[in-house]
């Protein structure tokens, strides 16, 4: 059974503003829905346009003493956060797999100590933001580069990996000097709020971190509009993506969009068929497949289509539904019962044109489970290959050709994530090349690091989460130039008065 009890810890209400806990103002409550039991387990007022408006202003009434402080002074506070993270790590796993359903072992063993050691990179981060080297690069002056703090980041977050993703927002963008307001997802809010008290346990200024709760139309629409927001970085679906990058584009604000995807997972008929077997089951279901890098269009070359096919659906069928707090469950719900109706309708109309070869339907159970599922014979303009599903749906395909194989893979509007199977070190290293997505792994599919970036080609977004490289999206550079000569009359100056 789980101990986090969300009523308790969150009594004062699900907005952290300025340093502590407060009720939302909008006048609409909302319940958070435990997805194992159908169960309410958290009734909080939403935040309203005056909730983000409080927010921004603490950010940036914040935000001149936190970019004045030191890289080393960043730094040490971040390493105490991720101190004060690891020492909460289990009350952090409990609060996530409550609210999202996840399998415990999930969010002790990948969600938590992923975003601690995230919390960790960031900490020795901050403290190498460079520019380009000092030089005379017109003789007679000397140029060098400053990378600078944008000011208050407005970001918001998914439902499917809450704790992960506050941490991808908040730290590369406060280790660079920002301050934020973060907008959950209304859905899960808990290991957010925990993250920002964490924050203020690490000793990182109050107003330096703020969490809004609310209606993505309300909160988050107010909150990517808002002048005084100098940028925004979101994290969703390619549909609201666009309707972010609608509002930021009417105020001119920087913008960083990580959205949808519908991973290829490329089986080469030299590849280790157990290893893409296991590789196919554990990336299709990774967090009930609730995962916008999942594996979820399987081409297998055409030698070990049979085979591929038969090997995953034996393995699925082995993969343990239950209780997310029982530590042997492998397969937790879905995050509502919405959005499992949402998945089954997706299989119920591929079975007019494709084959159901294991799952394929709900349990019957007061959770909002589904069973694992493979789909074959599908074509590939149907809906099932071509729409991002966000359940444990895996559609498999034969391809006869490497070119065939290639092709297929990067025939659809995303380009998040991918993975080449194969032993031939030629044919891996051309699809890597050729495949267009953010990351292609090779022999594996789903491990992410925190040293290497995040984001995606085409309708899966631009900008980087995770990685030094985040900080593109997160501070301005600006030349600096030097005049070294004292000269009060320059040679250039002819061009606008006077003669040599």
């Amino acid at each position: 059974m789980h101990n986090f009890q969300a009523q308790d810890h969150f009594a004062d209400g699900a907005q952290y503003i300025a340093g502590r806990l407060t009720k939302g103002t909008s006048g609409t409550s909302h319940a958070v829905v435990d997805p194992a039991t159908g169960d309410d387990v958290y009734t909080y007022e939403l935040a309203g346009s005056d909730d983000v408006d409080a927010a921004v202003a603490a950010a940036a009434e914040a935000f001149p003493g936190w970019a004045g402080a030191t890289p080393g002074e960043r730094s040490d506070a971040l390493h105490r956060f991720a101190g004060v993270l690891a020492a909460r790590a289990e009350e952090f796993a409990q609060a996530e797999s409550l609210q999202c359903g996840k399998p415990i072992k999930l969010s002790r063993e990948f969600d938590v100590p992923g975003t601690v050691d995230n919390a960790a990179f960031f900490a020795g981060a901050a403290r190498h933001l460079q520019g380009q080297s000092a030089g005379e690069y017109t003789g007679d002056h000397t140029s060098y580069v400053r990378r600078e703090p944008i000011g208050v980041v407005g970001s918001i977050a998914p439902w499917n990996y809450p704790l992960q993703m506050a941490a991808w927002k908040v730290l590369p963008a406060i280790a660079a000097g920002n301050t934020i307001v973060l907008k959950p997802a209304e859905l899960t809010p808990f290991t957010s709020l925990l993250f920002a008290q964490a924050a203020t346990e690490a000793g990182i200024p109050d107003g330096v971190v703020n969490i809004v709760t609310g209606a993505g139309r309300d909160a988050g629409e107010h909150l990517v509009g808002h002048p005084d927001v100098a940028m925004t970085s979101f994290t969703g679906s390619t549909g609201v993506g666009k309707r972010v990058a609608e509002i930021a584009t009417s105020t001119v604000k920087r913008l960083h969009l990580e959205l949808g995807g519908k991973a290829p997972f490329v089986v080469f008929d030299d590849a280790d068929l157990d290893a893409a077997v296991h590789g196919a089951v554990a990336g299709a279901l990774i967090n009930t497949g609730q995962d916008c890098t999942a594996a979820t269009r399987a081409y297998v070359q055409r030698p070990l289509y049979e085979a591929f096919v038969q090997g995953v659906a034996d393995l699925m069928e082995s993969v343990r539904l239950g209780d997310p707090f029982d530590p042997s469950t492998d397969l937790g719900p879905l995050i509502s019962h919405a959005h499992r109706d949402r998945v089954a309708g997706f299989v119920d109309r591929a079975r007019s044109y494709a084959r159901v070869v294991t799952g394929g339907e709900a349990l019957q159970h007061p959770g909002a489970y589904y069973k694992p599922t493979l789909i074959a014979d599908a074509a590939q303009d149907s809906e099932i290959v071509q729409s991002e599903i966000f359940g444990p749906v895996l559609v498999v395909l034969p391809f006869d050709g490497d070119d065939e194989g290639i092709r297929l893979a990067n025939d659809t509007p995303y380009g998040l994530a991918a993975s080449a199977w194969s032993r031939d070190v030629f044919r891996a290293n051309r699809a890597t090349r050729e495949i267009k997505a953010g990351c292609v792994w090779v022999n594996d599919h789903i491990p992410i690091l925190s040293e290497m970036p995040h984001g995606g080609y085409k309708a899966s977004g631009y900008g980087k989460d995770m990685s030094a490289y985040s900080f593109e999206e997160y501070t301005q550079v600006k030349h600096v130039m030097f005049d070294n000569t004292a000269v009060v009359r320059k040679d250039w100056h002819r061009t606008i008065f006077g003669d040599r």
